[in-house]
């Protein structure tokens, strides 16, 4: 205690004790936290209390990881499709870059082709990076096309290094080392991915690993960047939960006991436990400055941590969107669909069909005085997507006014209210569908058509001149 340094934390203007030095702990058998993970019950949160500081970086971004995670989980991209995502994403990252990186296969030709089309297209940002195996092999390609960052896989619990690596922890860290590297010596910066670090040993293994990997870096004059994975979805962010499940405790001893800048630390999530979004953006508050997101939240199992909503988290979070343009997640999303044939659930936030539709004849009679009442925000200023009623059964003289509204873009003095005598031609018509025995909702072109034949016979044109 007496060796360690005393020193002025520039954060908070304190006298701070220098924090011990973890060794790595090697076992004898595997450490896999059966406790809190039981195979045969669900697995527990347990709690100690111990509480570690907000720590925002004053730079936070988001990198994405559409191309190599999400494509593990479907039919693979064309090139085509690939560049054209891509350009997307330099649009929607805005001129700050808030999308930092974006990585990439290289194994097969049309993966190959789809880096050299993108780093052609001469972006700063996303920066193009890739994602390889741990061989002399693949870090040399990486030289060969030119970027300057790979991923390495560096499986961290003991789930996998006793039981799929079939190594002991020491065994492990030196392989890992000497992997690394390898990839120093190439001139390539690595960015070691920490897989199943929710699992792992953060102060036996994960802390002096880290510990090791800051110092190649330093030897190397290259910096080495530490992505945490949460592979299984188990991390929680309630203040005070116990290590390995907890995010903050996780970042906080990477940052402070590993000696990991913000800036080479990452949060990479899964949404097992529905938890991807709110995980991702308590890595942001405690100090990591990169959050690795995909499309729509495409990926293995129940997916990773959705791009799309990390992007309202950082406008949350900062008070600003620093550039982004956020309508380019409406085109993303109508180019998924139309173009890829990846089908959105209709329910998803921000660019599902039914994200900001409203049923319920209550709430469209508060769309249709106030659209503020029940609209998350200005939908049609950020997405290019007005909030909209849905008609049915339900949906009461309002929700068809409001639809009218909406779809015929009538707003101010031109707009109809539920008196309107179109509107209650409509609500009659929708009434004797239902009372037939109609169960579905009422589609678009029905009303169209519904509505034609209303004005002709009160003899009005709503697009015009209202009643």
């Amino acid at each position: 205690m007496e060796n360690r340094k005393v020193f002025l934390n520039k954060h908070n203007n304190l006298l701070q004790l220098e924090e011990r030095i973890y060794p790595l702990v090697d076992v004898d058998t595997p450490n896999v936290f059966r406790n809190l993970f039981p195979y045969d019950e669900i697995p527990k949160i347990a709690f100690n209390d111990r509480i570690v500081p907000h720590n925002m970086p004053d730079d936070i971004w988001i990198t994405d990881t559409t191309f190599r995670d999400g494509q593990q989980s479907r039919a693979p991209f064309t090139t085509k499709q690939i560049v054209t995502v891509y350009d997307y994403l330099h649009k929607l990252g805005g001129p700050k870059g808030i999308i930092r990186q974006s990585e990439f296969f290289l194994y097969s030709k049309k993966d190959r082709d789809a880096v050299y089309k993108c780093l052609e297209r001469g972006y700063e940002f996303p920066e193009v990076t890739s994602w390889i195996r741990a061989s002399k092999k693949d870090f040399e390609l990486v030289k060969e096309i030119g970027l300057k960052e790979t991923g390495i896989l560096v499986s961290c619990s003991d789930y996998h290094i006793f039981y799929k690596m079939k190594m002991t922890r020491k065994q492990a860290m030196n392989h890992y080392l000497s992997v690394v590297r390898e990839c120093l010596e190439t001139g390539v910066a690595p960015r070691c991915h920490l897989e199943d670090i929710t699992r792992s040993d953060i102060h036996g293994f994960v802390i002096p690993f880290c510990l090791e990997l800051m110092k190649l870096g330093e030897d190397y004059g290259i910096p080495v960047k530490i992505r945490a994975c949460d592979t299984m979805g188990y991390g929680v962010n309630f203040a005070g939960a116990v290590i390995p499940r907890s995010v903050q405790g996780i970042i906080y001893g990477l940052r402070t006991h590993g000696g990991v800048p913000s800036e080479m630390l990452e949060w990479h999530g899964h949404n097992d436990f529905y938890k991807a979004v709110t995980n991702s953006t308590t890595a942001w508050i405690y100090g990591a400055s990169g959050v690795n997101c995909s499309l729509f939240g495409i990926g293995e199992r129940t997916g990773n941590t959705p791009l799309e909503a990390m992007v309202f988290e950082y406008a949350q979070l900062k008070g600003t969107l620093d550039g982004m343009d956020t309508t380019v997640i409406t085109e993303l999303a109508d180019y998924f669909t139309e173009e890829i044939g990846y089908k959105i659930p209709a329910r998803t936030p921000f660019v599902g069909q039914n994200f900001n539709v409203t049923r319920a004849g209550i709430h469209a009679d508060g769309l249709l005085k106030n659209e503020e009442i029940y609209n998350i925000f200005d939908t049609e200023k950020f997405l290019n997507r007005p909030v909209l009623v849905a008609v049915s059964n339900t949906s009461g003289l309002a929700g068809i006014a409001h639809w009218i509204n909406t779809y015929y873009k009538l707003k101010d003095e031109r707009a109809v209210d539920k008196t309107h005598p179109v509107v209650i031609k409509v609500k009659e018509w929708v009434d004797k569908e239902y009372e037939g025995g109609r169960v579905t909702v009422i589609t678009d072109n029905e009303l169209v058509r519904v509505i034609d034949d209303s004005c002709k016979e009160l003899n009005v044109s709503i697009l015009y001149d209202t009643f």
